[in-house]
C-alpha cells in the first residue's frame, strides 16, 4: 500500500512533464469575472494536483480517516 502511494505522485509528476514539453503554450484560467495571468499548462496541471492533495489530506485529518488502518 505505501509502494501505491509513493508511485501515485510519481506518474504525476511524469505526466506533468510530458504534458509541459509538448504543450509549452500559456494559458489563462477564466471564472466568472476573474481572469489569471498566462502561464504554462504545466505550471496550471501541477497546482491543480497539489491543491487536490492538499484537499485530500486536509479532509483525512478532518473527517477522521486514515487509509493504511486494516491494511497490511
Amino acid at each position: 500500500m505505501r509502494l501505491l502511494l509513493a508511485f501515485i505522485p510519481a506518474v504525476w509528476i511524469t505526466a506533468i512533464a510530458v504534458i509541459t514539453v509538448q504543450n509549452a503554450t500559456p494559458v489563462t484560467l477564466r471564472l466568472l469575472n476573474l481572469q489569471s495571468i498566462a502561464m504554462p499548462f504545466g505550471v496550471v496541471l501541477a497546482f491543480g494536483a497539489a491543491a487536490g492533495m492538499v484537499v485530500t489530506a486536509l479532509l483525512l485529518v478532518l473527517l477522521g480517516g486514515n487509509p493504511l488502518k486494516g491494511r497490511s
